[in-house]
């Protein structure tokens, strides 16, 4: 721990220079973690802002290690923002070195622990985009976050925000006027790990992961074999996977599902822990959501 806290150190203090900064440029520089959090406060934060994301498409935060450059990048931020909850499992200490030199904030700590949904273990779910109520309260932290380093624009943030707001509020109708239309019975999604509690809680949704809150939990044939009977009985149509893990369990429930006389389709690739690519309506917090949702009520409906 301590040669970790030297490195850091060392590594913070070689990023004084000019030549280290992320750009130049008179906006606030704010570093995030994921794209849930970078695109959303890259909309609040508007014309005022330089939004980085150290995790793009794809990237397992659950599995992920910093490195140099991303310290560099840290470093080089005025405001820093993570989801929390050791979503982001590996980079605590380097969060908390960071913050003894500027704003560091887990943007969902301070969200009502009875409002979180925990495992077996009792470790909260950490997955909170998925509930918009909730991660309105993480970017409202942030919202708040930002005001308190530019005060002469926080009328302009707050604008911005509350128009933001309003979306996600449409979003939040329109994904449940989707999603009621499934059948009961078949309102069961089965995914490659436990990333979708919050969204099942908000729409009234089973929820099935065959790996854990983090993708470092090992999955076992008691696993796979659990959700092939879940599947046959209630005749469950499709399973998804996920684009940060990888598919070779899902495939295994699939084929299982068939030697146990069950057809289950891939219903389609699901954004769970990161969102699609830069550019894509994909890459967006509310195309992202949008996306998922379609994938889940075009596959759940054919026989729901």
């Amino acid at each position: 721990m301590m040669i970790l806290g030297m490195s850091l150190a060392l590594v913070l203090s070689a990023c004084g220079s000019s030549e280290d900064h992320l750009e130049e440029s008179n906006k606030i520089k704010v570093v995030t973690t994921i794209g849930q959090i970078a695109e959303p406060m890259s909309i609040i934060g508007g014309d005022r802002v330089h939004v980085i994301s150290l995790m793009g498409p794809g990237v397992d935060p659950h599995l992920y290690n910093a490195t140099q450059g991303d310290i560099k990048k840290l470093a080089s931020g005025d405001v820093i923002f993570y989801s929390g909850h050791h979503l982001e499992g590996k980079m605590g200490e380097i969060f908390e070195h960071i913050g003894k030199t500027r704003p560091v904030l887990g943007i969902t700590e301070d969200v009502p622990k009875e409002q979180l949904l925990k495992d077996v273990s009792g470790a909260i779910d950490p997955h909170i985009w998925f509930d918009i109520d909730l991660w309105k309260q993480g970017l409202e932290a942030a919202t708040e976050e930002l005001k308190k380093f530019s005060p002469e624009d926080a009328s302009y943030f707050e604008h911005n925000k509350k128009v933001y707001f309003a979306q996600l509020d449409e979003l939040k109708m329109e994904t449940q006027a989707k999603l009621s239309q499934i059948s009961e019975e078949k309102r069961v999604l089965v995914t490659a790990h436990d990333a979708f509690g919050y969204l099942g809680r908000m729409y009234d949704m089973k929820v099935v992961g065959l790996q854990g809150l983090s993708t470092e939990a090992e999955i076992g044939i008691s696993n796979i074999q659990t959700t092939i009977d879940l599947l046959v009985d209630y005749q469950i149509p499709a399973v998804f996977v996920e684009s940060s893990i990888n598919k070779s369990s899902i495939t295994a429930v699939i084929e299982g599902a068939l030697s146990a006389g069950l057809k289950v389709e891939l219903g389609g690739e699901l954004f769970s822990d990161a969102m699609g690519a830069k550019g894509t309506t994909e890459g967006t917090y509310i195309g992202m959501y949008k996306h998922n949702v379609d994938v889940i009520y075009n596959a759940l409906i054919k026989k729901g």
